[in-house]
């Protein structure tokens, strides 16, 4: 069985020419050189070097070899200094929810790479559905998600709070109102976002227990649209508070007052319970979050 050190033992005879300075950059003796010579030959039952008074010199099936073995030893090299430098630099996956990915996601990042210098931090957006599932199938390390989680599998802490709020534009009719009902969206039009999303699982879910149904005139995954259109006055649309903070301010956006109705959530991290990351990694996440909530049952 060709070893690693078959193939270096072997290149290095045939860059330095002899059996002799090749033991002397190799710190072996020259008859350990002879024999790795003799296995390959023997091996792969061909002649490597032919020997000419005293000299030796490469054969068409060493110059083969050689070829080959230089790509061995480059391949192999590589692969060491990557996994040291993994353990050393690891690479983190983490993904988050729309709205996370949006006010909350970069600060976190933020503060993780200057926690542990030389983290390399792949990072994905998407609904909480879908990067629940990619927690679950490891293609995600962790995330942080807003609403509803439904595998007894993860482990979850919450990083703050939020709060889901029905929005319209200045100019909408229900804009000015000092208070409103559920009743009062009855068959308005809605900026929804896509399914999977805890924006539909949370609110809309607590209009459907409350027979109340609005006309879904937009599906949309992108934060940004689902404001202009609002602000546009094409419909009414449920967003995170924290995502409105500027548009609020500029009277572009307004919440409507619905009464007695709040509805609020966490931002959680989530982790799946088995999943074993980076010693830095989890020391920095015991500083950035609260106590661990035992899974949902």
């Amino acid at each position: 069985m060709t070893t690693f050190r078959h193939l270096k033992i072997f290149i290095t005879v045939a860059e330095c020419g002899t059996m002799r300075k090749a033991a002397e950059v190799l710190y072996i003796s020259q008859p350990s050189v002879s024999q790795a010579i003799s296995e390959l030959e023997e091996l792969y039952q061909v002649r490597l070097f032919d020997r000419l008074s005293r000299r030796i010199y490469i054969t068409e099936a060493g110059r083969l070899l050689l070829s080959y073995a230089r790509q061995v030893i480059k391949t192999t090299e590589s692969m060491e200094e990557s996994m040291q430098r993994a353990g050393t630099m690891p690479i983190v996956r983490i993904g988050g929810s729309v709205t996370v990915g949006t006010v909350y996601l970069g600060g976190l990042t933020k503060r993780l790479e200057e926690a542990v210098p030389g983290i390399d931090i792949r990072i994905t957006v998407d609904n909480t559905a879908s990067v629940e599932r990619q927690v679950l199938t490891s293609e995600l390390d962790l995330a942080v998600v807003e609403g509803m989680l439904s595998s007894e599998d993860l482990i979850r802490r919450t990083v703050c709070d939020d709060e889901l709020v029905m929005v319209a534009g200045r100019d909408h009719p229900l804009s000015a109102a000092r208070s409103l009902t559920l009743e009062d969206l009855q068959g308005q039009a809605l900026i929804s976002r896509e399914a999977g999303s805890s924006e539909r699982n949370q609110f809309e879910q607590l209009m459907a227990d409350r027979n109340i149904r609005m006309t879904k005139k937009w599906h949309c995954t992108n934060t940004e649209a689902i404001k202009t259109a609002v602000i546009e006055g094409m419909g009414i649309a449920i967003l995170s508070r924290r995502l409105i903070t500027r548009e609020e301010a500029a009277d572009l956006l307004r919440v409507l007052p619905l009464d007695p109705v709040s509805v609020r959530r966490s931002f959680k991290l989530i982790v799946h319970k088995d999943k074993v990351l980076p010693q830095a990694v989890r020391a920095f996440l015991e500083s950035e979050v609260l106590p661990e909530e035992p899974p949902a049952t």
